[in-house]
């Protein structure tokens, strides 16, 4: 469980706790994490396979909207099952170089997610300003360079995180109170200086998510400022419409991940449990409602999905 060095005890495996104040209530808590972790995987996989199998689906929206939907069934298989582990079986113990790798995964899908949610905003912003060049500009070709610069960018920025933690000397303890491994929540239990990888989050989190959401916020001034100039009442409600799902998605979103951050920042008198549930909701709840959102939201999807459960009856 540890080896010994010359500097005394060094950490190699963890313990994740799940919920410390809650334990007593960790099967009643394991049930909307099940529920949730259920809807997510049959709802993503659901929208890929109506995206992937319709060709008129085949549209620069759609097709976002499924590399959205493959980061949601990532995340949520990341984090969820383990914490489902936790509360089932007690089995929390995780080695070092798994807590990293979930991180990493965890992290960087975070980061492509946010990714995603731009270029989303980017498309919105083109097919309503620039109707009439919105084939030519978003082509296939481009789609698929944008999703590998997302994907880069995650890993590229989150990969050097790795070699911040494995430099570090985890002697102080390894009982972690939560439910899946995160950077700053792994690297306060070493012993060693942890300012270069305080600094490099800050770095990493300001140069993706916050830059991705000041971007997004900017495309919708521009997108609000095009549409309220249209002279047709009806082409402003379709155009607000088209951008009715998206802005409920950003807003899940960032929605969470902002209230999280300011709790940690400033609630400190908010018990660690809530602190911990509040993490969990910024992974479990976007993955679950995104699905269901577009379903709800876009005609062609739920047309689609009406069509695979009610088929029309000879």
């Amino acid at each position: 469980m540890m080896t010994l060095n010359h500097t005394g005890v060094r950490h190699t495996v963890f313990r994740l706790l799940g919920i410390p104040g809650l334990e007593d209530q960790h099967i009643w808590i394991s049930i909307p994490f099940f529920i949730s972790y259920a809807i997510a995987l049959f709802g993503n996989s659901l929208v890929i396979c109506i995206i992937l199998t319709k060709c008129n689906l085949h549209e620069p929206m759609y097709l976002f909207l499924c590399m959205l939907a493959g980061a949601d069934i990532v995340l949520s298989t990341c984090t969820v099952p383990q914490a489902l582990a936790i509360f089932w079986f007690h089995a929390g113990e995780i080695s070092l170089d798994r807590c990293i790798t979930q991180f990493f995964i965890t992290h960087s899908t975070f980061m492509s997610e946010s990714g995603i949610l731009l270029v989303m905003a980017f498309d919105r912003y083109i097919a309503i300003c620039f109707p009439l060049r919105y084939s030519t500009i978003l082509t296939h070709t481009l789609i698929g360079k944008i999703g590998v610069t997302i994907f880069l960018r995650s890993y590229c920025t989150i990969f050097p995180i790795i070699f911040l933690l494995k430099r570090l000397n985890f002697c102080q303890n390894n009982i972690i109170p939560r439910t899946f491994c995160e950077h700053i929540g792994l690297a306060k239990y070493a012993c060693n200086d942890i300012r270069v990888n305080i600094w490099y989050g800050l770095f990493v989190l300001m140069s993706t998510v916050v830059l991705d959401a000041l971007l997004i916020f900017v495309s919708y001034v521009l997108i609000l400022h095009a549409v309220f100039h249209m002279s047709s009442q009806d082409a402003r409600h379709k155009a607000l419409n088209t951008c009715g799902s998206h802005v409920c998605i950003i807003i899940l979103f960032y929605g969470p991940a902002i209230f999280t951050i300011l709790t940690q920042r400033f609630g400190r008198h908010i018990p660690p449990h809530i602190h911990i549930l509040l993490a969990n909701v910024c992974v479990l709840a976007p993955p679950m409602l995104n699905p269901i959102i577009y379903g709800i939201k876009t005609k062609q999807i739920r047309e689609q999905a009406a069509h695979i459960f009610f088929p029309k009856q000879k």
